[in-house]
């Protein structure tokens, strides 16, 4: 069992998601860096898609009335153990928590989200087959606040990796392909939309990415009905400011999408925090033709 202490800005339970659900209007959700909470898991020898916890802005607190298993990955912050001599947690390797040991988590210096793996899975009760909290529907575990206990299940796997190489800090550009609603918008908006960065706003959150700078303009009146929508899908509301979704974005939307970033690059967009820029680019060899 792991009590929170403290949850730090906002914390929640995530796993790889509830897929499938859309057509019955139910968000994905998951954790918005999936990549690191993989890495995590197999760090400390679960398989990929059991439960950990999702710290944004770090600040957590957490109390290992058992002892356990952990790693860290994700955002780099500063981990220290108290109550718990000679105990050196760091990220990127699992390390050994002993009962009565607190976890403390510093604030990250770069990025946004950091992901906590306990050999075995954050165990909470599951809905619809995933144990994430998706904040936009409400369904899974609500965030985490103090107080909060958090069972642990059991683990089958072996440890076999004394520490994993983490990604190092990645240019903050998203790669994109024309989306399916480009059309929607002035000549040149693709070319706008990668010609300048764009500033995160403090308004972002699991949903998505909502970004100030250059204006998308539209060539059409009105709105669209409502159709799907995907994880990194560009989606821009009248104000001409896009906004990229993320992992707990509604499965559809009327705003017209511009266009959409490639998987590969989701875990940028899941790392950036207000304030940050980021920039567009096409997808090598997805650029449109320059004409006649």
């Amino acid at each position: 069992m792991i009590e929170v202490v403290a949850p730090g800005p906002y914390a929640t339970v995530q796993d790889l998601g509830r897929p499938g659900f859309a057509h019955l209007g139910v968000p994905c959700s998951g954790a918005a860096d999936a990549p690191a909470l993989k890495l995590a898991n197999r760090l400390v020898g679960n398989a990929e898609w059991p439960a950990g916890i999702e710290l944004t802005f770090g600040g957590a607190r957490l109390r290992f009335a058992d002892a356990a298993w952990v790693a860290v990955t994700g955002a780099p912050l500063e981990v220290r153990a108290a109550g718990a001599s000679g105990v050196r947690p760091g990220m990127g390797a699992p390390f050994w928590v002993p009962a009565g040991a607190e976890l403390i988590f510093g604030m990250p210096g770069t990025g946004l989200r950091t992901y906590v793996a306990v050999r075995g899975g954050i165990a909470v009760e599951p809905v619809l087959g995933s144990r994430s909290t998706d904040s936009l529907s409400g369904l899974g575990p609500p965030p985490l606040r103090a107080g909060d206990t958090l069972p642990v299940g059991g683990a089958d796997g072996l440890i076999t990796v004394d520490q994993a190489p983490l990604p190092g800090p990645r240019p903050a550009v998203l790669r994109v392909v024309p989306g399916p609603r480009d059309d929607w918008f002035a000549g040149g908006a693709l070319e706008v939309l990668c010609g300048r960065p764009y500033e995160v706003s403090q308004d972002s959150n699991r949903v998505g990415v909502r970004l100030h700078g250059p204006e998308l303009a539209r060539a059409r009146e009105g709105e669209l009905p409502s159709e799907g929508m995907v994880t990194g899908a560009v989606q821009v509301p009248p104000s001409g400011q896009p906004i990229v979704f993320l992992a707990d974005h509604p499965p559809t939307g009327g705003y017209p999408v511009i266009a959409v970033v490639l998987d590969a690059d989701l875990p940028v967009a899941a790392q950036l925090r207000p304030g940050d820029r980021v920039r567009f680019t096409l997808a090598q060899g997805l650029a449109r033709p320059a004409g006649p």
